[in-house]
C-alpha cells in the first residue's frame, strides 16, 4: 500500500491496544518463523524483493484492462524470477524462498491478483523431478530451472476435474516411429484451467491417457512443447488460448489447450515409473500410487497458504476493528470501539486461533510429506496411502474453513470490508478458489472416508498410523466432561469414531439389502463426508494441542498463557461446531454443552486484550497486506480516501458521458 501524503502518526486507539499486551509479540514472531535467523532471513527477502521499485505497479491492478493485467504481471513475474536466480546463484535459493514468493504471503504482494509462471515452480519442475527418469532429468530440469523454457502442468480437462481417471484426452504410441500421438477426441477432453497456459508457458507436462498395442493403461504424463521457442507462435495441431475473466486470479493467465494428431518422442513419456519400450510393450511400475506425488506437494503447500490468507484478513478485520468507533454499549456512553462487541469478537478471535492451528498443522504436514517421499525413494511405500488420506483431509478443511473466515472477516469490517482498497474482496478470490483447485473438496473428503473406513474395518497395525491410532480404542471409552482441550480431543475422537462405524454400518446395511458395494458407498457418502470432516478437525485440534505443550517448554510463561488460551478457543470453538454429533456419540449432557458456551465468553474476554498484538505478531508488512484498513499505522480513513483518488474517474472534474448521455437525457423533458 503506498503511503505518499499519509502522516506517520500511529492512531491513538491501536496505540493503546498495543500497550494492553500481555506478552513480547517479537517472542512470538520468532516462534511462528521458526527462531530468529529464520525471522532475519525472511526480512531481508522481503526487503529485496518489496523495496524494488521495478515490482511496482504505477496503476492500481484494478483499473486495467484484463489484457493490460496480464501484461503487467508478466512483466513483474519476469523481475521476480530474475530476482529468485539471483538468490539461487548466492545460495540462498531453498525451498521456504519458492513457497513464500509463489504462495500467499511474498507472492501475493508482488502479484496481488495470481501470478502466471507459478505452475512452472509449482507443479511442472516437481513433477519432472518427481516422475521423470535420470535421462530425463538431465535433459530437463536445468532448462526449467534456467527459465530456458517456461512449463505448466494440464491435467483439468473442460469435461473432468478431481476424477482424472476420467480424463479423455489419449496418447496413442506408434512404433513405426517411435512417437506417440496426442489427439483431443472431444471439446470435453480440451484441457481446462492450467495456470500460465494462456500465452505464458511454451512447454506442458500434459495427463493423457495411454494407449499402447491396442491397449488403454490409464493415464500417464507426457512433456509437450506447445510453442516455437523463439517466436512463442503454437506449433501445428497445437489448440491454446485463455479460458477468460474470473472470481479472483485473473493474473494467472488459465488456459485451454487441445491436441490434433500431435507428435511427440517416446522419450517425452515421464518413465521414472511407468515404461513404453520402443516396440510398444507397456512396462508397469510395482505401485501405481507413485504417480500421485506432485499432487500431494500440492496440497501440502496449499495449508500452508490457507494459514498464510487467514493471518493477512486477521491482521486486516483486527486492527480495523480496533479503530473503527460505531453504536453505544451503554446509552450516554461514547461510541465504542466495535472490537468490545463480543459478537465482533466471536467473528475475529476464533480465526486468530485457527491461524495458529493451520499453521501447526501445516509444518507437521510438511514434515509428514518429506518423511514418505524420502521412504518412496528405497522403495518403501506403506505410509503413502496415510499421507494422501491426510493431505486430502487436511487441505479439504483448512481451504473451506479459510474461505469461511476471510469472508467473515470481510463482513467484520462492514461496507469498508466490501471496497476493492481493504484487499478482503481479492483475498477471498484467492482463498475460494483453493476449495476446487487441486482435488474438489467433497472429492477430496470422500478419498480420506475410503482410507477411514478401510482402517476401520481392517485394525492391523493402525497404532504405527499417528493420524487414526485413536481408532483402536475410542468408540467405547468412557469420558465424563471437565473443562480442558484434552477432554476436547477425546470427545471429538469418539464422535468421529462413532461416525466412522455408523457410517460403515449404513454400507453394510445396504449391500445386505441387495445394494452393490459401490451404490452402497454412494448412498452413504453425506455421512462419510461428514466423518471425514469430522476427523480432519479433531486431527487440527490434537496437532495445535501437541505443538502448543512442547512450545511452552521453550517460551516465556507470559507467551505460554496466551498460546494455551488460543488452543482451548479454537478447541471449544470447533466442538460447538460439533455440538449434535457430540451429544449423539458421546456421554456429553446438555449442560456440558452449557459449560462450553460459558468457556468460550471466558476465552474471548481473556484474549480480547491481546487481539491486535497477536496479529501484529504475524510480521506481515503492510505492502503484504495490502490494505487501506489493515496498515499498521492504523490510519484507515485517511488511506481509503487517498486509495479513492487512484480511480480514473477521479482524474477529470466532468467525465465525457455526462455530455454525451446524461446531459441529453436529463434535458429531454420526459
Amino acid at each position: 500500500m503506498e503511503t505518499e501524503g499519509i502522516s506517520n502518526k500511529i492512531n491513538p486507539d491501536l496505540i493503546k491496544e498495543r500497550q494492553k499486551c500481555t506478552f513480547n509479540t517479537v517472542e512470538l514472531t520468532y516462534l511462528l518463523d521458526g527462531g530468529e535467523e529464520k525471522t532475519k532471513e525472511r526480512k531481508s527477502r522481503e526487503f529485496f524483493f518489496l523495496e524494488d521499485p521495478e515490482l511496482r505497479s504505477k496503476i492500481p491492478l484494478e483499473y486495467l484492462s484484463h489484457k493490460e493485467k496480464y501484461e503487467e504481471s508478466v512483466r513483474i513475474a519476469c523481475k521476480i524470477f530474475q530476482k529468485v536466480q539471483q538468490l539461487q546463484s548466492e545460495g540462498k535459493g531453498g525451498m521456504d524462498n519458492f513457497r513464500e514468493i509463489l504462495g500467499g504471503q511474498l507472492g501475493s504482494a508482488l502479484l496481488k491478483d495470481g501470478n502466471p509462471l507459478t505452475l512452472h515452480y509449482v507443479m511442472f519442475i516437481p513433477t519432472l523431478m518427481g516422475q521423470g527418469n535420470i535421462e530425463q532429468q538431465a535433459e530437463w530440469i536445468q532448462k526449467a530451472w534456467n527459465c530456458d523454457i517456461i512449463g505448466t502442468y494440464a491435467q483439468t480437462e473442460l469435461g473432468h476435474g478431481t476424477f482424472i481417471r476420467g480424463l479423455e484426452t489419449t496418447s496413442t504410441y506408434d512404433p513405426k516411429t517411435e512417437e506417440f500421438v496426442l489427439d483431443s477426441p472431444t471439446l470435453t477432453s480440451y484441457k481446462w484451467w492450467p495456470g500460465g497456459l494462456g500465452q505464458s508457458a511454451n512447454y506442458a507436462i500434459v495427463v493423457a491417457q495411454l494407449y499402447t498395442q491396442g491397449k488403454c493403461h490409464g493415464i500417464h504424463p507426457f512433456i509437450v512443447q506447445l510453442r516455437d521457442e523463439k517466436t512463442h507462435k503454437p506449433l501445428p495441431g497445437i489448440k491454446i488460448g485463455e479460458i477468460g475473466c474470473k472470481m479472483g486470479m485473473n493474473c494467472t493467465n488459465n488456459g485451454y489447450l487441445g491436441f490434433e494428431n500431435v507428435r511427440i518422442p517416446r522419450t517425452n513419456m515421464l518413465m521414472k515409473n511407468n515404461k513404453v519400450l520402443p516396440d510398444g510393450t507397456y512396462v508397469q511400475s510395482p505401485s501405481s500410487k507413485l504417480t500421485y506425488g506432485t499432487m500431494i506437494f500440492v496440497r501440502v503447500v496449499l495449508v500452508q497458504d490457507a494459514a498464510t490468507y487467514l493471518k493477512k484478513a486477521a491482521i486486516i478485520a483486527t486492527r480495523y476493528s480496533a479503530i473503527r468507533h460505531q453504536s453505544q454499549i451503554n446509552p450516554n456512553e461514547p461510541e465504542v470501539q466495535i472490537l468490545d462487541f463480543v459478537t465482533q469478537q466471536y467473528k475475529l478471535l476464533p480465526y486468530i486461533s485457527m491461524c495458529f492451528a493451520f499453521q501447526y498443522t501445516a509444518n507437521w504436514l510438511w514434515d509428514i510429506y518429506n518423511n514418505v517421499t524420502g521412504e518412496l525413494e528405497s522403495g518403501q511405500l506403506n505410509n503413502l496411502p496415510e499421507l494422501h488420506a491426510a493431505s486430502c483431509v487436511l487441505k479439504a478443511v483448512s481451504s473451506a474453513d479459510a474461505a469461511q473466515g476471510v469472508e467473515t472477516l470481510r463482513l467484520a469490517c462492514g461496507g469498508h470490508g466490501y471496497m476493492t482498497s481493504s484487499n478482503l474482496p481479492r483475498t477471498y478470490g484467492l482463498v475460494t478458489a483453493m476449495c476446487t483447485y487441486e482435488g474438489e473438496n467433497t472429492v477430496l473428503l470422500l478419498q480420506t472416508a475410503r482410507f477411514l473406513i478401510k482402517t476401520w474395518q481392517n485394525k492391523t497395525n493402525i497404532g504405527k498410523l499417528p493420524t487414526v491410532k485413536y481408532l483402536e480404542t475410542s468408540l467405547h471409552r468412557k469420558i465424563p466432561f471437565e473443562k480442558s482441550a484434552k477432554w476436547i480431543i477425546s470427545a471429538l475422537q469418539q464422535t468421529a469414531a462413532g461416525k466412522i462405524n455408523l457410517a460403515n454400518q449404513h454400507i453394510n446395511e445396504r449391500v445386505k439389502k441387495g445394494q452393490s458395494q459401490e451404490d452402497a458407498w454412494n448412498n452413504t457418502s453425506i455421512e462419510l463426508a461428514a466423518a471425514a470432516e469430522l476427523h480432519g478437525r479433531m486431527f487440527i485440534v490434537e496437532t495445535y494441542y501437541n505443538t502448543v505443550n512442547n512450545l511452552k517448554k521453550q517460551t516465556s510463561r507470559e507467551l505460554g498463557i496466551v498460546l494455551q488460551q488460543l488452543l482451548e478457543l479454537y478447541a471449544v470453538y470447533t466442538i460447538l461446531r460439533s455440538t449434535g454429533d457430540v451429544l449423539r456419540f458421546t456421554d456429553a449432557l446438555g449442560r456440558d454443552m452449557e459449560a462450553l458456551q460459558l468457556w468460550l465468553e471466558e476465552l474471548l474476554a481473556a484474549i480480547r486484550p491481546n487481539a491486535v498484538a497477536l496479529v501484529d505478531s504475524f510480521d506481515i508488512r503492510d505492502e503484504v497486506l495490502s490494505s487501506a484498513l489493515g496498515a499498521y499505522d492504523g490510519n484507515v480513513y485517511e488511506r481509503l480516501y487517498e486509495e479513492a483518488q487512484k480511480s480514473p474517474l477521479n482524474q477529470e472534474p466532468v467525465n465525457k458521458s455526462f455530455h454525451m448521455y446524461l446531459k441529453p437525457f436529463m434535458q429531454s423533458n420526459l
